[in-house]
Formats: structure tokens, sequence, C-alpha cells
């Protein structure tokens, strides 16, 4: 688990139209960083699924460290779902994705409590997505030639 010894500040949750044209700049250019030119994989970032998420972001000495967004669902019977979530390389092996992690299904729990949690994990991170009470379902399959599969959180 975390090392707790190091202090994690809190994670801020902001809707799409909370962040202002820097702030949007730095989210996307750490995704691009670990997704595209990290992972070499050419994808569409841009999906249109931003307007309609919950953007998490983790900081640490004033840099984005860590990231990830929710999905609010639309409709009444569609899961939460996780997605991009990401530390930035120089922050890697501090506790940052646990701690951002918990705090996301903290809110998940008190604003949705009643949905499902559905996320794309790339395949060697479902021991990490396990910890916090994942379960996967179905097949591995690729996603953008990377190996992933669907893990569902279905409360306690």
């Amino acid at each position: 688990m975390m090392n707790k010894s190091r202090h994690i500040p809190p994670a801020e949750f902001l809707p799409f139209e909370a962040l202002d044209i820097h702030l949007l700049y730095e989210i996307l250019h750490l995704r691009a960083k670990v997704f595209v030119v990290e992972q070499n994989c050419a994808y569409q970032d841009l999906d249109y699924r931003d307007q309609h998420s919950l953007h998490v972001l983790l900081r640490r000495h004033g840099r984005l460290a860590a990231y990830a967004r929710i999905i609010l669902p639309q409709t009444a019977d569609e899961p939460v779902r996780i997605g991009r979530v990401l530390t930035e390389p120089a922050f890697r092996r501090q506790g940052l994705a646990e701690s951002m992690m918990q705090q996301i299904m903290t809110y998940i729990r008190r604003h949705h409590p009643d949905r499902s949690v559905e996320l794309s994990a790339q395949t060697y991170l479902t021991a990490f997505y396990e910890k916090f009470g994942f379960r996967r379902r179905g097949h591995e399959y690729l996603e953008d030639g990377i190996p992933h599969v669907r893990m569902v959180w279905e409360g306690e």
C-alpha cells in the first residue's frame, strides 16, 4: 500500500467547464506524453467524453503528477466509468496513483452509491485495480494495440 510517510495532497475534482485553457493544455500534454509517446500508441485521445467527465488532478510540487477522469453516467442505467488513469513518469513509485484511486472510489461511493463502476485496464495493471475491489470481466482484448481487460466494481 501507500507509503504513509510521504504527504500526498488531496486530488482536485473538476468538471470540464472549470478547466481553463492552460489547465486543459497541461492535462492533454500529460496524456499525450504517457499514452502516445511513452507507450508508442497512436489513438484518438479527444473522444468527446471529457465534456461529461470530472477531471481528477493530483499535484505535487506545483506540477500535475497524476490524472484520471470519471466519466459521469448520461442515462439512469449507465455505470460510472474511470479512464485515462496515469502518473507523470517523474512522480512514479510515490503512491500517487494509489492515493488518487482511493480518492476517486470514495467520491464515487459518496456521489453515485447505487452505480457500478467500470474501467478498461491495461492487462499488466489488473492487480493494481483489484486492490480497490475491481474484478475482471471477460477476456483480454486489444485496445489501440495494447492488451486490456474490462474490470468492474459492483459495490462492497
